[in-house]
């Protein structure tokens, strides 16, 4: 399988660039991992609506340049469907079952996903009601695919 992770914005903080490097190395033995990152934009304080989707739709832009037709796109929304770990691995474990080969996992900006960023989202997925930086995300998801190989393969994992 698979598994690239499309995002906005660069890594800056050393700590997470290693905690990313971390979880990429050991999913190297379940699935084939890319990330891949386009430039954000500045959103000015106090941004109108306007604005705002001006600026979704620009890193939208960006971002459907790297999703493939023949991928399964799970975008993070806030508003998303919530899973368990070991629902979340299902859920990844059924995808290859049924003979999806390539997972693009979708992170926004500061502000979310352009309109046809989720227009063309096969799955919207949230990790929780929350709002997490998503620099942060990035890892955290890394993590919980990670911990899906692990529960797919019966390997012990942390519960």
């Amino acid at each position: 399988m698979k598994i690239s992770i499309l995002t906005v914005g660069k890594i800056k903080e050393k700590y997470l660039r290693d905690a990313i490097a971390e979880y990429s190395k050991r999913l190297g033995r379940y699935c084939k991992l890319e990330i891949i990152e386009v430039s954000d934009e500045k959103t000015p304080d106090n941004a109108s609506e306007t604005v705002e989707d001006a600026i979704r739709n620009k890193e939208g832009e960006r971002l459907l340049k790297y999703i493939r037709d023949d991928a399964f796109v799970i975008t993070l929304e806030i508003g998303g469907e919530q899973l368990t770990s070991e629902n979340f691995a299902r859920k990844i474990n059924e995808l290859g079952i049924r003979g999806t080969s390539h997972i693009q996992f979708v992170i926004g900006g500061s502000i979310g996903l352009g309109k046809e960023v989720l227009k063309r989202s096969d799955y919207a997925l949230s990790f929780s009601k929350m709002t997490f930086p998503h620099q942060l995300m990035r890892v955290i998801l890394l993590e919980q695919i990670y911990r899906s190989y692990r529960i797919i393969s019966g390997e012990p994992y942390h519960k």
